[in-house]
C-alpha cells in the first residue's frame, strides 16, 4: 500500500466535506509532505472539545540546523526553546476562525520568560526537528468544512513549516545568542558550588518586572544592578567571557532595608535563578543553586506523616511531631513541614522572607520568652536552627528581614539594600550584635537532628467510582486530580503551566506504576529524575505537546499536598 501523502489528504478532506464532525477521524495518520511529515494523532470528537493534537516531523536536509546550535545540552534545550517561540507566534499569526467552536485553530505551547525544557518540540536523531502543536478542525455547527480543513492543513501549516523550522528562514544571530546565553547561565550555575556560593547576579542586571503579572524587565527607568566590592566575584562564561557581580556565600545570608528598597526584588530575581532566562530579561546571569528552594508559611494545606521535630514538640493531647499529620495546617506548622519536606527532596538553599513567615515560627524575643517559659511553647523558632541547618546540613538560608534584629547574631553576611542598590553592612552589622546585645535565650538544642524519612504508600489519587482519574490544571498553581484539587500557590518557584501539568503526569505516573510504593520519597524522586533524564518528558508525557521540566522539589510539593497520601 502506498505511502499516505499530502494528496491523499487533501482527497479525504474533500470526502468527509460536509459530514458529521466524527469522520474527522478518518484523517489520523502519517503524511508526506515535501521536506516533513505530518502526523495527526487525535482529532477531537467536537467543535467545541479540547483541540486535535497535530506534529510535523522536519528531516535534516530540510531543517539544516548548524552542530554549533546543538552541540551542548544547554544549546539544545535553547534551540528547541528558540524554535517554539517561532512556531507559536507565527502560529497565532496564521490561526484564524474558520467556523464553530476552535474551528481555525492553530497553536503551540507559548514559553514565557524562562528557558526550560518543552516537549512543544524535540530535536530528533540525526539533526531533524519535531514540533508538536493543536489545531480546532474547521466545522459549520457540527458539520466539516472540508475545504477549510484543507487550507490549514495543506496550506498553512507547510508555510509554518517553511518559515520557523528550518534554519534558513530565522534570525541566525538572534538564534545563536539565544542558544549562547542560555550555556553562559547554565556555565555560571555550574560554577556557584565551587565558588562556595547560594547564588550569583550580574553588574547590570535588571531585576525588577513590570507588573505582578507581567514578568518582563521593567523599562521604565529600573536601575540595573551593581555589587558592591567587597562581594563582588568574577566567573566565566563560554561565550560572553569574564563577568562580575554579586556573589551570595554559602551559609546565613540576610537582605535587609527599608520599605519598599528592593529586598524582595533582589530575592524573587535570586529565586528564580534556578532557571535560565530569555536575552534581554534583566536576569539572564542570575543565577542560583539548582536544589535552592523557596519555602513561606501556608495556613490551611494538608500535611502527611512529616517529622516537624526540629521545629515543633511537645503538642498539647500528645500529638506526635515526628510523624505529623494535619489537614489543616497553621502558619507555624505548613512552615516547618515545608522546610523539612524541601530537605526530603534534596535541598541544599533555602530562601525565605519574612513577609511570608509565620512570625511566631520565625523568633521568640527576649519578653516573650520572659512571659511564656519554654516548657508552655512547643515551637523552636527558625533563629535557633538556622546556623544548625548550615552547620550540620550544609543547608545555606537567604533571608529577607525587615524587623528581627536578632538574626544579625546569626549572619554570615548581610546585605543592606539602599533605592535598590545592594550595599555589604556585615561589618557594621557585628558591631551592633558587640554593642546591642539580644539577651534572648537560644532554645535550639545541641543539634538539628536528622528528620525521619517517608515511604510513599500511595498517592490517594482515585476517580469517580470505577472511572480513572481526570487530570485537570487551570492555571500554573492549581491541579484538579481525581478528586483532589492541590492549591501550590505557595509553591512560588512553579513558574510556568506547562510545568504544573507535567508535575500532574509525573503524580499520574506515581499513581499507576506500582514501582514508586513502598519507595522513600527521595528514592522516588530519583526514578523520576532518571526517567526524565532518559526519555524526556516522553517519559510522562506520552509525546504531549504542552508540558515543560518541573524540578524535583516541584513534584515533591505537589505530592506532599495531596490530602489523601498516604505515607509511611
Amino acid at each position: 500500500m502506498p505511502a499516505a501523502t499530502r494528496q491523499t489528504l487533501q482527497q479525504t478532506l474533500r470526502r468527509i466535506d460536509g459530514k458529521g464532525y466524527k469522520a474527522y477521524k478518518d484523517i489520523v495518520g502519517t503524511y508526506a509532505f515535501d521536506g516533513f511529515e505530518l502526523l495527526i494523532d487525535h482529532v477531537q470528537g467536537d467543535p467545541f472539545g479540547s483541540p486535535s493534537r497535530l506534529r510535523v516531523r522536519v528531516d535534516a536536509g530540510t531543517a539544516e540546523f548548524p552542530d554549533t546550535t546543538r552541540s551542548s545540552a544547554s544549546r539544545a534545550v535553547a534551540l528547541r526553546d528558540y524554535l517554539a517561540r517561532a512556531f507559536a507566534t507565527r502560529a497565532k499569526a496564521l490561526a484564524k476562525p474558520r467556523g464553530s467552536g476552535s474551528s481555525g485553530l492553530i497553536a503551540m505551547d507559548m514559553p514565557g520568560q524562562e528557558i526550560l525544557e518543552r516537549s512543544a518540540v524535540v530535536l530528533t536523531d540525526g539533526g531533524g526537528v519535531e514540533a508538536r502543536f493543536v489545531a480546532g478542525m474547521p466545522a459549520q455547527g457540527r458539520s466539516i468544512a472540508g475545504r477549510e480543513a484543507e487550507q490549514m492543513l495543506c496550506q498553512d501549516v507547510p508555510t509554518l513549516v517553511r518559515q520557523t523550522l528550518r534554519y534558513v528562514a530565522l534570525d541566525a544571530d538572534a538564534l545563536q545568542r539565544h542558544v549562547e546565553v542560555a550555556e553562559d547561565a547554565d556555565a555560571l550555575r555550574a560554577q556557584l558550588a565551587e565558588n562556595d556560593l547560594v547564588a550569583f547576579v550580574a553588574d547590570g542586571a535588571i531585576l525588577p518586572r513590570r507588573s505582578g503579572v507581567d514578568d518582563r524587565p521593567m523599562t521604565d527607568g529600573p536601575i540595573p544592578f551593581e555589587s558592591p566590592d567587597s562581594l563582588r566575584v568574577t566567573l566565566e562564561r563560554p561565550n560572553g567571557g569574564t563577568i562580575g557581580g554579586l556573589g551570595i556565600r554559602r551559609g546565613v545570608t540576610l537582605i535587609v532595608g527599608g520599605g519598599y528598597h528592593g529586598k524582595s526584588t533582589l530575592l524573587q530575581a535570586v529565586e528564580r535563578g534556578v532557571y535560565t532566562h530569555v536575552p534581554d530579561d534583566g536576569r539572564e546571569f542570575v543565577v542560583a543553586d539548582p536544589m535552592a528552594v523557596k519555602v513561606r508559611a501556608e495556613d490551611g494545606r494538608a500535611v502527611t506523616g512529616v517529622d516537624i521535630s526540629p521545629f515543633i514538640n511537645d503538642l498539647p493531647g500528645g500529638t506526635r511531631t515526628d510523624a505529623f499529620s494535619s489537614p489543616n495546617a497553621s502558619g507555624s506548622t505548613s512552615q516547618a513541614a515545608n522546610i523539612v519536606e524541601a530537605l526530603e527532596a534534596g535541598a541544599t538553599g533555602l530562601f525565605m522572607d519574612e513577609d511570608t513567615s509565620a512570625t511566631n515560627f520565625m523568633i521568640r524575643d527576649r519578653r516573650m520568652q520572659a512571659l511564656i517559659a519554654k516548657d508552655r511553647e512547643p515551637i523552636t523558632p527558625f533563629i535557633d536552627k538556622v546556623r544548625q541547618l548550615s552547620d550540620e546540613l550544609g543547608v545555606s538560608t537567604t533571608l529577607v528581614l525587615g524587623g528581627s534584629g536578632d538574626y544579625l547574631d546569626k549572619a554570615d553576611t548581610v546585605i543592606a539594600m539602599q533605592a535598590f542598590r545592594p550595599e555589604d553592612v556585615t561589618e557594621r552589622a557585628r558591631e551592633i550584635v558587640n554593642h546591642h546585645r539580644t539577651e534572648r535565650s537560644e532554645e535550639g538544642g545541641e543539634t538539628f537532628g536528622r528528620p525521619r524519612t517517608r515511604k510513599l504508600r500511595g498517592t490517594g489519587i482515585t476517580g469517580k467510582g470505577d472511572k480513572p482519574p481526570k487530570v485537570k490544571v487551570p492555571h500554573a498553581h492549581a491541579i484538579s486530580i481525581g478528586l483532589d484539587d492541590i492549591d501550590l500557590t505557595a509553591v512560588e518557584q512553579l513558574v510556568d503551566e506547562s510545568q504544573t501539568r507535567a508535575v500532574a503526569e509525573a503524580l499520574m505516573t506515581l499513581t499507576s506504576d506500582n514501582q514508586f510504593r513502598g519507595r522513600t520519597i527521595p528514592e522516588v524522586l530519583d526514578r523520576i529524575d532518571q526517567r526524565l533524564a532518559e526519555r524526556g518528558l516522553d517519559g510522562i508525557g506520552k509525546a504531549r505537546g504542552d508540558l515543560a521540566r518541573f524540578r524535583r522539589t516541584e513534584l515533591a510539593a505537589a505530592l506532599n499536598r495531596l490530602r489523601n497520601l498516604k505515607t509511611g
